[in-house]
């Protein structure tokens, strides 16, 4: 269960922590590997934040567990997961497999952290600025 005490930090799942280097093939197919550095920010967050995962990927049939799948693999190879710690154990269990941590709707978060979004400032971009905007892993 999500502790709903914390802020909820909202992860975009491709791009962000999906490298997303072979574009996009289906809801369900999910052929890369994540972004450096990926699991250990969200092990780093786990006592911080309500960690929630939103994609393009979750409302499609499959999208959300092909997304589980790909997070309790990918903790594995990446984090370690021995006594004291048992770091991949704790993203599997508090957000691989926990439903509170997949959202069929974008959640109120408290920050995003999405790669095709631009922080909006009070001023309004130039409609050049926008067609210009280019994901950190295509520039």
């Amino acid at each position: 269960m999500t502790d709903r005490s914390k802020p909820i930090l909202c992860l975009d799942f491709d791009g962000v922590l999906h490298s997303y280097t072979s574009g996009w093939v289906h809801a369900t197919f999910i052929p890369d590997p994540p972004v450096p550095g990926a699991f250990d920010f969200m092990y780093q967050c786990l006592e911080h934040f309500n960690q929630q995962i939103y994609s393009s990927r979750s409302h499609q049939e499959g999208g959300i567990v092909a997304m589980q799948i790909w997070m309790e693999y990918w903790a594995r190879k990446e984090l370690d997961n021995t006594e004291p710690l048992y770091r991949a154990n704790a993203i599997i269990n508090q957000i691989a497999w926990n439903k509170d941590a997949w959202p069929l709707k974008k959640p109120s978060a408290f920050v995003t952290i999405d790669d095709r979004a631009i922080t909006f400032l009070g001023e309004w971009p130039t409609i050049e600025t926008l067609k210009a905007f280019k994901p950190w892993n295509k520039k």
